[in-house]
């Protein structure tokens, strides 16, 4: 059973790589906040009372499941209503055109041309797909490694296995990704 100390410690430890974990998600700080939040709760109220050295699985499936329950809000909250009142007329007085509403929205220097977003998302399908041809044991090293920022021991409690079969999953796992991306024309 891990103690109250442990349980908070155990947070603590997690926050930061829980943060950046869901802001690569869902891309909104706020939501990513929520998320991270949403898990530490769920984790203390319902698996507080089990052992500490569960805990870092525990918390993982449960930041999972929140992360892919957010989705889920967001598609049924973003799906597209139109307000009619949004078309209606100035209160000037001048015509209204809908088209100039709709080409005038996001274009800020701080946001990229429409090539660029579907580039970076075809390349981040392409590392994405590349990551899911990796063997289980290669995937899971390499996922917890670089993704989740586990260190190598973590890493391989988490896995169940040494740590140098973790050093030689993850190393593959690169020289694996690095050369089919390279094939495909991505270089990072």
């Amino acid at each position: 059973m891990a103690t109250e100390q442990e349980l908070s410690e155990f947070l603590k430890s997690v926050e930061k790589r829980a943060f950046k974990r869901s802001i690569y998600h869902v891309r909104n700080e706020e939501s990513a906040l929520d998320i991270v939040q949403e898990s530490m709760m769920k984790l203390a109220e319902h698996y507080g009372d089990k052992p500490a050295a569960e805990l870092p699985m525990l918390f993982q499936r449960i930041l999972s499941n929140c992360t892919l329950d957010w989705f889920r809000r967001n598609k049924s909250r973003n799906a597209l209503f139109s307000n009619m009142s949004d078309f209606e007329a100035p209160l000037d007085g001048g015509d209204f055109d809908l088209l100039e509403s709709l080409t005038d929205v996001g274009l800020t220097p701080q946001t990229e041309s429409a090539q660029d977003a579907t580039q970076r998302a075809q390349v981040l399908r392409a590392i994405e797909k590349e990551i899911q041809q990796l063997p289980l044991r290669q995937r899971e090293a390499f996922v917890m490694r670089y993704w989740e920022e586990m260190d190598v021991t973590e890493t391989a409690l988490a896995m169940g296995c040494s740590e140098g079969s973790v050093k030689t999953h993850c190393s593959r796992a690169v020289h694996a990704l690095s050369s089919a991306l390279r094939a495909k024309g991505i270089t990072i």
